[in-house]
């Protein structure tokens, strides 16, 4: 009985122990008192990825580390920083995976041609098929 339990403790204490107990960065639930700003954070932090959750944005997430990028973008913003500035920043510092707009360069290529690829296939499949009928 006593390993069990010994076993059930150890497997429930991890994600206990996950959270940190610091408190949460200053900007991370707060707006900023500036509503044109808070516009321009808030339309920023729609566009980058929470780096712990991958499938939210910052805005989104209730992640720590999204707190604490929500409040970066705010404090960069308040400070007169042009959100193309604090993205190529967060861009240069968690590579091009944290936005969810990447640029388009010839690594990004096949990820910006492979919708028109699709579309070009599926239309020539869908012509063979038509002609086959006839």
């Amino acid at each position: 009985m006593r390993l069990a339990l010994a076993t059930l403790l150890l497997l429930l204490a991890p994600p206990a122990l996950a959270d940190s107990s610091l408190p949460p960065a200053q900007w991370a639930d707060r707006q900023l008192p500036d509503p044109a700003q808070e516009a321009r954070a808030k339309a920023l932090m729609e566009e980058l990825r929470c780096l712990v959750c991958q499938g939210q944005s910052i805005a989104d997430s209730d992640a720590e580390m999204a707190g604490d990028m929500r409040s970066l973008v705010r404090q960069r913003i308040a400070e007169g920083e042009k959100p193309s500035e604090v993205r190529a920043w967060l861009v240069e510092r968690y590579g091009s995976w944290v936005s969810y707009r990447p640029p388009v360069e010839p690594v990004t290529w096949p990820l910006w041609a492979a919708p028109v690829l699709l579309l070009a296939l599926g239309g020539w499949l869908l012509r063979k098929r038509l002609v086959r009928r006839r």
